[in-house]
């Protein structure tokens, strides 16, 4: 693990012991947290198996997908095979990566052990299906700094890349200004894997970190990027421009400024950010990995065009939530189920009704295969 700088170092002058290309120097970064977090890190072989010290995953622009967790109807056990099912469906779309423990992943409705499990089983479904260097974030997001850090080091061991961190949030009140900062940095100098800050104030009592103590916070050997579910491109373009964040383009510094949600994945990569991490993707993955291979290609008009229906179908998801996002899955592609309760399950008007949402951006989807 990279060690920590009690007087972070500007961004220019950061690491001058790496490499000076901004991608070889990320790429080194991880490199270092990897081949030391697995020598401590030793007690579970599906971080052996997983992870390979010479070539970790790296984060690349593109679409990252916070996958659903899948139910037993009957049960509400696991159906692990349809947690496999699905994300090679989605690796095989073209996405970047995928994240699991979201909020689109019914991390709250899970325990630790389910947790590892869900985890596992993506890593061995994308190992078995040949996408190996696919990375995996894992939501780690808990109230405690000791709780968030134990599940940084079971992400690591469950065959996890990186680790998305909310902030904690019961206590609010009590917090002190430089609380969240010393939060973030002390699970980030604790984690065997680096770290992506999540800006979701709907989840967390309203917390919004701001432009500046993101910023501050990237300077970071372990901190490795931000997903910002606040919506505010503003913030986002000025992260990406004080970090000099990778685009599809550009190499930049290496870290990654991630939008939250596919109905801004556009002014997300013109603002300067990396790409999307958007629960949309669950249900088209390869809508939301056009718009960016067209704004690449500096294809603008159709970029345009195509993000127009993504913006219609992901109000739906908005709308509906994981409720309404599983039924529109069984519904046009046979699987998805239901959320774990107390979440409630979908009439069959109501199942109508969410189909009827994505109806248009299944189409395209479909279109696209």
């Amino acid at each position: 693990m990279s060690p920590r700088h009690s007087n972070p170092s500007p961004r220019d002058t950061f690491h001058q012991d790496l490499p000076l290309h901004p991608a070889t120097r990320a790429q080194s970064i991880v490199e270092s947290i990897y081949s030391q977090s697995q020598s401590s890190e030793t007690s579970d072989s599906t971080a052996a198996s997983s992870i390979d010290d010479a070539h970790p995953r790296l984060l690349r622009p593109g679409l990252y997908v916070p996958t659903l967790t899948f139910f037993h109807a009957d049960t509400e056990d696991l159906d692990l095979g349809a947690i496999a099912k699905h994300a090679v469906r989605l690796a095989q779309a073209g996405v970047a990566g995928l994240t699991t423990q979201g909020s689109n992943g019914e991390a709250v409705h899970l325990t630790h052990q389910e947790r590892k499990l869900v985890t596992k089983a993506t890593r061995n479904a994308l190992d078995n299906a040949g996408y190996q260097s696919l990375p995996i974030i894992v939501g780690c997001g808990s109230q405690s700094t000791r709780e968030t850090v134990e599940l940084c080091r079971e992400a690591l061991t469950s065959g996890g890349d990186y680790a998305l961190v909310l902030p904690p949030s019961y206590y609010k009140a009590m917090y002190k200004p430089e609380s969240l900062v010393e939060f973030f940095e002390e699970v980030a100098g604790a984690s065997p894997i680096p770290i992506l800050i999540y800006n979701y104030p709907g989840a967390v009592a309203g917390i919004d970190i701001d432009s500046d103590v993101i910023t501050q916070l990237a300077q970071h050997p372990n901190i490795l990027g931000c997903k910002l579910t606040c919506g505010n491109t503003g913030k986002l373009g000025r992260i990406a421009s004080a970090v000099d964040a990778v685009t599809p383009s550009e190499d930049g510094s290496g870290f990654m400024c991630m939008g939250g949600s596919a109905d801004f994945t556009l002014q997300t990569l013109v603002v300067g950010g990396s790409g999307i991490i958007g629960g949309l993707g669950n249900i088209a993955p390869r809508a939301c990995v056009r718009i960016i291979e067209l704004y690449k290609a500096g294809k603008m008009d159709g970029a345009k065009k195509m993000q127009a229906i993504v913006a219609r179908g992901d109000w739906a998801a908005i709308s509906g939530g994981i409720v309404g996002t599983k039924s529109a899955l069984e519904t046009y592609y046979g699987y998805g189920g239901f959320a774990r309760k107390p979440l409630p399950r979908p009439n069959q008007q109501e199942a109508a009704k969410y189909a009827s949402g994505f109806k248009e951006l299944v189409e395209l989807e479909k279109s696209l295969s």
